[in-house]
């Protein structure tokens, strides 16, 4: 079972801020900025590069949600950013896919 796996199932504690049947969000242990959340689709999808046409709901699902879960956390004004990583040149670091909603300071450009 991969880390997220672990923590929707409950084996290992997280501050998890929302869940519906298909995603969850929880408070990243380590920001990379004020608010920096994740947003975890239930479902194991190793990384974007591998999710397959049946996951087009649930991708979509996944977008929704973290723009729902930026509003409620405040930045949507000020503005955040999204980040999906695919491969360990672009930081993965847990073989299952989720989505960064970074906010509450400004970003550089480019990201890096």
């Amino acid at each position: 079972m991969t880390l997220f796996e672990k923590i929707a199932a409950r084996e290992i504690p997280a501050d998890i801020i929302y869940e519906d049947d298909l995603v969850m969000a929880l408070r990243d242990i380590n920001p990379g900025a004020p608010i920096h959340i994740l947003v975890v689709p239930k479902k194991a999808i190793p990384q974007i590069a591998r999710a397959r046409p049946e996951d087009q709901h649930l991708l979509g699902h996944l977008l929704l949600k973290a723009a729902e879960i930026a509003e409620k956390a405040g930045v949507s004004k000020s503005g955040y950013r999204l980040v999906i990583n695919n491969g360990p040149d672009a930081g993965e670091s847990v073989p299952h896919l989720h989505l960064h909603i970074l906010g509450g300071r400004p970003m550089d450009w480019p990201p890096g």
